[in-house]
């Protein structure tokens, strides 16, 4: 099987020739409150990096911005909080896979981690069972965990429900960690803002949703099915004008509740419906964290 992580920094190859993934990078780094640093040398001025650390002496005589670069005393623990269940074996607006940007995007931010010499683990699941992945170090065991989640997704795997996995972290987990969920196009209600509530005083989190099919587009060569029960949805109810506007206020009125949400928690989210705003998407996500409520 050829390599998940491999694919993942080739991703991110291509957007370092476009001059993101410094700023992805400085992104990553400037979310950890709080340093247990010391100083070990400079280097250039990224996109992302705290103003704070900008070495002002050091700068005014080099001619352009320097900043302070630090080793850490302790490692951080990255926790990737991912849905493997049956509705993650459905397909996004772009006709992906759900499962495939699941992959990259813990990818992502499992590179960034392990670069950082900080610890990666995995919590995923469906409605019946959960597992959860160790955090450790280094590029092997991040291929590990990628796998894991290609592997546990199928149209096979029982329904998806995050709950689960978020209430297996509340009874299990006491390390602080960064948390970083992919969930599917779901709504959230008042069971989810307590456990949320829960998770969000000990832990920070940030969220990815991963956009729905829309299952009423036009176009009649389109076979959409349900991953639920295999059922058909009848391209007649797609002719109709008026039911594809009162689907599209709905699903708008659902992610704008889920959003709000989250917000009122103080966790940053985005979405994203293709691999070609996944990079974009997660640079926006880092830097809204920096910028919630605490």
């Amino acid at each position: 099987m050829p390599s998940l992580l491999k694919k993942v920094r080739t991703t991110m190859a291509i957007h370092a020739h476009r001059h993101t993934h410094g700023i992805l990078d400085g992104g990553y780094r400037s979310i950890f409150r709080g340093k247990s640093l010391d100083f070990d040398d400079l280097r250039d001025y990224v996109p992302g990096d705290e103003i704070r650390d900008i070495d002002w002496k050091a700068t005014a005589r080099h001619g352009s911005p320097l900043v302070r670069r630090y080793v850490a005393h302790r490692k951080h623990t990255v926790g990737l909080v991912v849905d493997t269940g049956r509705n993650m074996a459905a397909v996004t607006p772009s006709g992906e896979l759900k499962k495939d940007l699941a992959i990259a995007a813990s990818g992502v931010i499992g590179c960034l981690a392990t670069d950082h010499g900080d610890l990666v683990g995995l919590v995923a699941g469906n409605a019946e069972h959960t597992r959860s992945l160790p955090a450790r170090g280094g590029e092997a065991h991040l291929e590990n965990l990628l796998r894991f989640i290609d592997a546990e997704v199928s149209l096979q795997a029982p329904d998806s429900d995050l709950a689960e996995q978020l209430r297996f972290i509340v009874r299990s987990t006491r390390r602080r960690m960064l948390l970083f969920v992919v969930a599917d196009d779901r709504a959230l209600g008042m069971g989810d803002d307590r456990l949320l509530r829960r998770l969000r005083a000990q832990h920070e989190i940030i969220w990815l949703s991963l956009d729905d099919a829309d299952l009423m587009d036009p176009q009649p060569e389109t076979p959409w099915w349900d991953v639920a029960d295999g059922s058909r949805l009848p391209a007649a109810l797609r002719d109709d004008a008026g039911l594809r506007r009162a689907y599209a206020n709905a699903m708008h009125d659902r992610r704008m509740a889920t959003g709000d949400m989250l917000r009122r928690l103080g966790i940053a989210s985005e979405r994203v419906g293709s691999e070609a705003q996944l990079i974009p998407q997660l640079l926006r996500l880092l830097e809204g964290h920096r910028h919630v409520q605490r």
